[in-house]
C-alpha cells in the first residue's frame, strides 16, 4: 500500500513472488518479499511476517436470533525479518529509513503436509480464507500492517476406487387423491461413477414408472449442499444447479433414460475435511407429480481437481465394490431387453395436426425455473383427417355402375 507523508512512509507492500500463481497446495513454499519506502526520515524497530489460515462460520439462528460463530485455525506461521541485513541498529535499538531509497525483504514458508489443510472457500455463512501479512513496529507509534490472501486448493483426485464405483438406487411411492390410492410411482437409476470434474458429463441411467391417474414428468438435477457447523448447530443452504428433464409420461407408462446426459458446470470441488463447513453435492432424479409432492432420488456425487483418466484406471478393487451393489442393481439389468421409447409426437407429419382451440390439462408446476412452460394441453379431435393411403385403388365397375353409365 502506499502510504501519505504523515506516516513518513510513502510505500509499504507485501507481494509474492509469483503474483500469476492462481492457488498453492499442502507442501508447497509461498514465498514473497515486503518493500518499504520513506517520504522522509523514519525509525522502525521491526518487521515480521505471519500467516494464517482459518475456516470461520457466523450466522443469526433460532427463536431469539442469536449469533453463533466458530473457528478452526489450519496454518499458523510467523517470521522476524532481518532489518540489520541493510539497516544500521542506533543505539536504542531502532533503525532508521532514509528517504528517497526502497528496501526490500524477502521471506518464504511452507505450507503444511496433506491432510493438514483445506481448500479457501467463501460462503454465505462461512469462509476459509489464508493470507500472509507484514507488521512494521515503530517507536512509541502503532504498528503498522499489510496482508495479502492466497489461495489453496488441495487436490481430489476422482481416479480414486470409491469415487469409479458406481451409485445405484430406487424408490417408490404411493399417490392418493383425497386419502384415496390412485396408484404408484417408481424411479430407478444409476449412474457409472461417483467422482466427476468440471465440464464432464454425468450419463444417467433410470427407469420411471407411472401407474398413477395423473401426467408425471421426470427430472434430474445437480445439486449442492453447504452446511454450515457452529457449536453443535447446522445452517444448510442447498443450491440447484444444471438441470434436464425428460418427456411426460401418461397414466399406466413407463418411460426409460438411457444415457441421458447432464454436464457439471464450472463450480468448487467438494469440501469434506473441514470441520465446520462442507460442501457436497448430488445427482437428484426426481418425478414431478401433480397435486402431490415429488418422488425425489439422490445419488451422490464428488467433485474434484483430477479428471477421470478412462477405462484403463478402474483398479480391480472395481469389482468387487460393483458386486455388493448388485441387490440395488439387479432390477436395472433388465434395461438392455426393455424396448426403447416411442417416437415423439413432435416427429408427426405438421399435416396430422390440428391447429385448431386447446384446452389446459395441467400445469407442470416445479416450484422455480419451470413455471413458465405452460402445462400441457390436449388438441380438439373434431377437425382430424387421416392421412391419404400410401398407393392408389382402382375399383373395378360393377354391372349396376355400368346401366347408370349407359343412361
Amino acid at each position: 500500500m502506499v502510504l501519505s507523508a504523515v506516516h513518513k512512509l510513502r510505500v509499504f507492500q507485501l507481494g509474492f513472488s509469483d503474483p500469476g500463481r492462481s492457488f498453492y497446495s499442502s507442501g508447497d513454499k509461498v514465498s514473497g518479499s515486503v518493500q518499504l519506502e520513506a517520504a522522509q526520515p523514519c525509525r522502525v524497530t521491526g518487521l515480521r511476517i505471519t500467516a494464517a489460515g482459518c475456516a470461520r462460520v457466523e450466522y443469526r439462528g433460532g427463536k431469539n436470533h442469536k449469533s453463533r460463530s466458530q473457528e478452526v485455525e489450519y496454518l499458523k506461521y510467523e517470521e522476524e525479518l532481518r532489518l540489520e541485513e541493510q539497516l544500521s541498529r542506533d543505539s536504542d535499538g531502532s533503525f532508521l529509513l532514509q528517504p528517497g531509497k526502497t528496501y526490500s525483504w524477502t521471506f518464504g514458508f511452507e505450507l503444511p503436509a496433506p491432510g493438514r489443510l483445506v481448500s479457501s472457500y467463501k460462503g454465505k455463512f462461512g469462509y476459509v480464507r489464508y493470507y500472509a501479512r507484514a507488521v512494521l513496529d515503530r517507536p512509541s507509534q502503532h504498528a503498522l500492517q499489510c496482508e495479502k490472501e492466497f489461495e489453496v486448493e488441495e487436490p481430489l483426485d476422482v481416479n480414486r476406487p470409491d469415487l469409479l464405483a458406481p451409485a445405484a438406487a430406487s424408490i417408490q411411492k404411493k399417490v392418493t387423491c383425497m386419502f384415496i390410492p390412485d396408484g404408484q410411482v417408481s424411479i430407478c437409476a444409476h449412474i457409472d461413477r461417483k467422482g466427476f470434474c468440471e465440464g464432464e458429463d454425468i450419463n444417467i441411467n433410470a427407469k420411471f414408472e407411472n401407474t398413477c391417474s395423473r401426467i408425471v414428468v421426470p427430472k434430474a438435477a445437480i445439486i449442492a449442499k453447504h452446511s454450515y457447523l457452529a457449536h453443535g448447530h447446522t445452517k444448510v443452504l442447498r443450491q440447484k444447479l444444471s438441470a434436464v428433464r425428460g418427456n411426460h409420461i401418461i397414466s399406466g407408462m413407463c418411460d426409460m433414460w438411457q444415457g441421458k446426459t447432464v454436464r457439471v458446470p464450472k463450480l468448487k470441488p467438494s469440501l469434506l475435511d473441514c470441520d465446520i463447513i462442507k460442501v457436497e453435492y448430488a445427482l437428484t432424479i426426481y418425478l414431478h407429480i401433480p397435486g402431490s409432492e415429488k418422488l425425489i432420488l439422490e445419488l451422490p456425487l464428488v467433485i474434484g481437481t483430477i479428471p477421470f483418466g478412462g477405462v484403463g484406471s478402474r483398479t480391480s478393487s472395481m469389482s468387487s465394490q460393483v458386486g455388493s451393489m448388485g441387490s440395488q442393481a439387479g432390477s436395472l439389468s433388465s434395461w438392455a431387453s426393455f424396448p426403447s421409447s416411442p417416437p415423439s409426437y413432435s416427429n408427426i407429419h405438421r399435416d396430422l395436426r390440428v391447429d385448431g382451440p386447446r384446452t389446459p390439462l395441467l400445469h407442470d408446476y416445479d416450484g422455480g425455473e419451470d413455471d413458465d412452460e405452460g402445462g400441457l394441453f390436449m388438441r380438439a379431435p373434431e377437425l382430424y383427417y387421416p392421412p391419404p393411403p400410401a398407393y392408389s385403388e382402382v375399383r373395378q365397375p360393377t354391372p349396376s355402375d355400368s346401366s347408370v353409365f349407359c343412361q
